[in-house]
C-alpha cells in the first residue's frame, strides 16, 4: 500500500526547506560579495552586484599565492586521510576480533577522547611538538592530526565491523590466509561505506581547521587556504572584497567533494550502527 500524502507530510516539507534556506544564507552573502567591490559591499552587503568583479579572484589569486596554499591544504587532507584510514579500520578490526577487557578499556579510552576540548591539550601540544622537533612542518601537522582525528574514526569503524561475518575471515585463514592477508583482502574492502563517510569527514575537518595549522606552521610558504585567507582579516583593516573572494575559492573543492559523495555518509554511519 502506497504511503498517502498527507498535510503532515506537506508541512515537513516546507519547514525543511525553510530550514535549508536559512543555512544557504551565509552562503548567498558570501557568493554574491565576492564578486563586488569594496565601496558595493559597504553601501549594500545584501543586494546582487551591480556589476560582476571577477577580478577579486584574480588578485587573490596572486596576492597569497592560491595555488601554493592550495597544495600544501591538499598534501595535509590526503596524507591525513590515508593515516587515519589505515591506523583506525586496523586497530577497530583488532578491538572487534580480540574481546577482552583490555580491549574495552581502550576502546573507552579512545572514545573518551572525542570530548576533550582541544584547548586544554594545546599549550602542551606546542611543547611536545617542540621537543620532537615536529613544528613548523607539513609531516608533522599530519602527524597531530592522526591523534586528534583517530578517536572519531576508529568508532564509527568500530560499529561497521561488527557487520562483517566472522565466517568469512576464518573461510580465508582455513584456506590459509594471514591475519594481515584476511584483512585488507577480505575484511576492507567490505568497510568500503563507512570508509567513504570517514574520508568525508576527516576532509571536511581538515580542509577548514584553522588553529592547529596557525601553531604549528609558522613559514608563510606552508600556509593552508585558512590562514592565507585569514591575511585579509587584520585587527585594523578588512580587505572585504578580496577575503570573500579566497573564501568562495577555498570552499569550492571540498563542497565539490561533499556533493559528489555526500549520499554515503547516511549509508555508512547508519550500518555502523548496527551490530
Amino acid at each position: 500500500m502506497r504511503n498517502k500524502y498527507t498535510i503532515g507530510t506537506l508541512g515537513l516539507e516546507v519547514v525543511g526547506i525553510v530550514v535549508g534556506l536559512i543555512f544557504l544564507i551565509p552562503f548567498y552573502f558570501v557568493l554574491i560579495n565576492s564578486v563586488k567591490s569594496f565601496s558595493e559591499i559597504l553601501l549594500n552587503a545584501a543586494a546582487l552586484p551591480k556589476e560582476v568583479l571577477f577580478a577579486n579572484y584574480m588578485k587573490v589569486w596572486e596576492v597569497i599565492n592560491f595555488p601554493r596554499a592550495f597544495w600544501n591544504s591538499l598534501t595535509i587532507t590526503v596524507f591525513s586521510n590515508i593515516g587515519l584510514v589505515v591506523i583506525s579500520s586496523m586497530a577497530a578490526w583488532k578491538m572487534v576480533r580480540t574481546p577482552g577487557k583490555f580491549s574495552k578499556i581502550l576502546f573507552i579510552i579512545f572514545v573518551s577522547a572525542m570530548v576533550i576540548p582541544f584547548q586544554t591539550v594545546m599549550i602542551p601540544l606546542m611543547k611536545v611538538g617542540g621537543t620532537l622537533g615536529i613544528m613548523n612542518s607539513i609531516p608533522g601537522l599530519v602527524f597531530m592530526y592522526f591523534g586528534f582525528g583517530v578517536p572519531l574514526s576508529l568508532f564509527l569503524y568500530h560499529g561497521f565491523v561488527k557487520t562483517v561475518p566472522i565466517e568469512i575471515e576464518e573461510s580465508a585463514r582455513i584456506d590459509g590466509c594471514s591475519s594481515f592477508g584476511v584483512f585488507w583482502r577480505i575484511v576492507f574492502p567490505l568497510l568500503k561505506p563507512i570508509t567513504v563517510t570517514v574520508i568525508i569527514l576527516n576532509t571536511l575537518w581538515i580542509w577548514n581547521d584553522f588553529l592547529l595549522p596557525l601553531l604549528v606552521l609558522q613559514d608563510p610558504n606552508l600556509k593552508t587556504i585558512p590562514l592565507a585567507t585569514s591575511s585579509f582579516f587584520a585587527q585594523y583593516t578588512k580587505q572585504w572584497d578580496m577575503g570573500l573572494a579566497a573564501l568562495m575559492m577555498g570552499i569550492t573543492p571540498v563542497i565539490i567533494f561533499f556533493l559528489f559523495l555526500q549520499k554515503h555518509i547516511i549509508k555508512g554511519i547508519a550500518a555502523g550502527s548496527i551490530k
